[in-house]
């Protein structure tokens, strides 16, 4: 892909603007959100055989270098990116752009709990917002300028909505809901995701973690079928799913920083 990526980060945040040609099928979708103002992708990288790690939760990399830059693409044009505890605890990620041009994103980790230990790659203080949504009851002892998003949860877990709305509130609309794969389908359950990329590499592992969980269906015919476009990625395939249909309103959201 050619140098005209850099524009891509600036020029997706104006709804009227087009982007360069080579990107506008990929980004292009990414211009516009719901009706609340919001845009929420979720991001799934995955064996063929609908894995996301081995049965010992080694996952470096089931996707390839076009995956990769991919990922860190989504990252450039989005708000924040958001995790779940779990993979902030299994992966320590920086969750920066490096791979390619463009800003790094605010950085979200959902920690109900307080988990997460302040030595945490993702607490850099390298003049990206970092923000930690967990309950009202707990406070974590995380760097002093580590924003807390403190939410109600029910059983330990808090409501994907209410963790948007939240984030909208503090300015960041535009949310790119990254891993792991449980924190994926819960967005996905509660009908919070505008789309889904899905980026499949050619391996097959055999067994491990699988990719989504949702809510078992009698029948076939009632799965989620939602309309999608392919893109190769060299050696990999891209599925991007357009769940704007089902996407839930959230609230009206701030203008983005």
């Amino acid at each position: 892909m050619g140098d005209d990526w850099e524009a891509v980060p600036r020029l997706i945040r104006n709804p009227a603007a087009r982007l360069p040609a080579r990107w506008q099928a990929l980004f292009g979708p990414l211009q516009h959100g719901a009706a609340d103002g919001l845009l929420v992708v979720g991001q799934l990288g995955q064996s063929l055989d609908g894995r996301v790690a081995t049965e010992s939760g080694h996952s470096h990399y089931i996707n390839g270098p076009a995956g990769l830059a991919h990922l860190h693409r989504l990252r450039a044009v989005v708000d924040a990116v958001l995790i779940g505890v779990g993979t902030a605890l299994a992966d320590d990620p920086q969750l920066t752009v490096r791979r390619v041009a463009g800003p790094s994103p605010a950085r979200v980790v959902i920690d109900p709990a307080g988990r997460l230990p302040p030595h945490a790659r993702l607490f850099a203080a390298d003049g990206v917002r970092r923000l930690v949504v967990t309950t009202k009851e707990i406070r974590p002892q995380h760097p002093p300028d580590i924003e807390l998003v403190p939410l109600p949860a029910q059983q330990g877990r808090i409501a994907p909505a209410n963790i948007l709305h939240a984030l909208a509130e503090r300015g960041l609309r535009r949310i790119l809901v990254e891993g792991g794969a449980e924190t994926v389908s819960r967005f996905l359950a509660a009908r919070c995701l505008d789309r889904l990329h899905v980026v499949v590499a050619p391996i097959i592992l055999g067994a491990g973690r699988p990719g989504l969980s949702l809510p078992p269906v009698a029948r076939v015919q009632e799965a989620l079928q939602p309309p999608m476009q392919v893109h190769r990625l060299d050696d990999e395939v891209l599925f991007d799913c357009d769940l704007s249909a089902q996407r839930r309103a959230i609230g009206a959201a701030n203008t983005s920083t």
